[in-house]
């Protein structure tokens, strides 16, 4: 018998998820499904680190922007040459009384030397630089389009932790009535057994169920717990303040309107995840585009003006006034690449194959949206009929059990009867709730299938 929904899955994740949060005081808070996640959006990690890389990927725009502004750089220098180099001279040079080829050593230049210089250079054209722009602010766009996709993963993960808890909420209600129920029957067979209607294995049997019962609802609780704390976690609300929830299943739409809306409305670029696609399409574009423009000459403007002085003397460094000797040049600097051994092209031709590459790219992921659509529709549709016939399946269980019961109290029926119709009843409750809780996990996959999750 499945005591839970998927016991497994929840405990996995959530011990691979568990964060360590202190918080220094408890409260309760209310939040419906669209509190949640719009606390989610606020506080979620993931959320605020894709908000930051907006802020890097803005700050990259200006970083490449600068490079095309006037750059300007100061510099000065202080040189003691406290043994100067020395150069081999012919002294026959400076006496011709000296036999020629007579080498002497001869130092050149002076012990204190300094300079202070102020340079500008503009640049006035260079292919690179404005391809470069273009892409960084296209960066920024697909850092704005990450940040719609984590916004889209946690909305996700919130919708299923929230049905988690809401129906882990409701089956043990169901279950909790169960106890109820079994513990009334309990007393009542034990009376009867006390004044000898019933045999002790009739006491017997009906006590195993309830002890079957009150173990299936400890497991519940706990489960119901984990399911908590995991949208807790999923919402960055802190483990120890308590929180509740505020809707209920009877507030959710289940019906297949909602398959057929969404497939008359439907195109790709719905989807964030093929319009990142189309955007690192563009990126590829700009890349090849930046290889061919280094074809292209560079040139730019520059500005010095600077002071520069020498001696033989400390002291004489410091004589501004009349030591310091000014300079000053300006010009333009271009720059005609000739031959690089191929290597742009080289270059080009990677590109080229990375843009084909990206083609088969997009209309894979086109195919595999088409396919997840087919999938996701096929599973609410599936889910929702089993949803019926679930239903209906307990309610039945729950009268056979009502008229099972009735006959065993008038004496009409075995106690046997009355025991296989509570398993009966429970089997089919936990039945229900698996595949309540498959449709609201196929709505939400249908939903973020079409592109739509976001606006619901």
């Amino acid at each position: 018998m499945r005591l839970t929904f998927h016991v497994l899955f929840w405990l996995s994740l959530f011990g691979a998820y568990w964060p360590v949060v202190a918080q220094t005081s408890e409260e309760s808070t209310s939040y419906t499904l669209e509190e949640c996640i719009e606390y989610a959006l606020k506080n979620s990690a993931s959320i605020k680190n894709a908000l930051l890389e907006k802020d890097i990927s803005k700050a990259k725009v200006g970083e490449t922007r600068a490079q095309g502004l006037p750059q300007v750089n100061a510099a000065m220098n202080f040189t003691n040459n406290y043994q100067l180099r020395k150069s081999l001279l012919d002294a026959s040079i400076f006496d011709p009384e000296i036999p020629p080829g007579t080498e002497v050593p001869f130092a050149f230049g002076r012990q204190i030397e300094g300079f202070a210089n102020l340079n500008a250079t503009q640049l006035i054209f260079d292919g690179s630089y404005f391809v470069g722009l273009k892409a960084a602010k296209t960066f920024q766009e697909l850092a704005t389009k990450d940040h719609i996709k984590t916004k889209i993963d946690v909305i996700e993960a919130v919708n299923k932790a929230y049905f988690g808890v809401l129906v882990s909420q409701e089956q043990l209600k169901f279950l909790e009535n169960n106890y109820g129920r079994l513990d009334s029957l309990l007393t009542e067979t034990q009376e009867m057994y006390k004044n000898g209607f019933v045999e002790k294995l009739d006491v017997d049997r009906i006590r195993v169920n309830f002890n079957t019962v009150k173990i299936q609802k400890t497991n519940l609780e706990r489960l119901n717990e984990i399911s908590v704390e995991l949208l807790k976690f999923q919402m960055g609300v802190p483990i120890q303040t308590d929180i509740v929830l505020k809707g209920s299943l009877e507030d959710i739409t289940l019906d297949e309107s909602l398959i057929d809306g969404e497939e008359r409305e439907f195109n790709y670029q719905s989807r964030i995840e093929y319009s990142q696609l189309l955007t690192n399409e563009v990126l590829l574009g700009l890349d090849m585009k930046n290889n061919k423009v280094q074809y292209l000459p560079r040139l730019s403007a520059f500005f010095n003006y600077g002071y520069n002085t020498n001696g033989d003397d400390l002291s004489q460094y410091f004589q501004f006034n009349d030591r310091w000797l000014n300079n000053g040049s300006f010009g333009l600097d271009l720059s005609i690449p000739i031959f690089d051994g191929l290597r742009k092209s080289y270059k080009i031709q990677q590109n080229k194959v990375q843009l084909k590459q990206m083609s088969n790219t997009k209309k894979q992921f086109e195919n595999a949206i088409d396919v997840e659509i087919s999938t996701a529709t096929k599973q609410l549709r599936n889910n929702l009929e089993m949803l019926k016939s679930q239903k209906e399946n307990m309610d039945l269980a729950e009268e056979i059990y009502n008229i099972s019961k009735i006959k065993y109290q008038e004496g009409v029926g075995s106690n046997l009867e009355i025991i296989n119709a509570d398993t009966d009843f429970k089997e089919a409750q936990t039945e229900y709730f698996n595949t309540l809780y498959n449709a609201l996990i196929s709505k939400v996959d249908l939903l973020k299938a079409f592109g739509r999750l976001e606006d619901k």
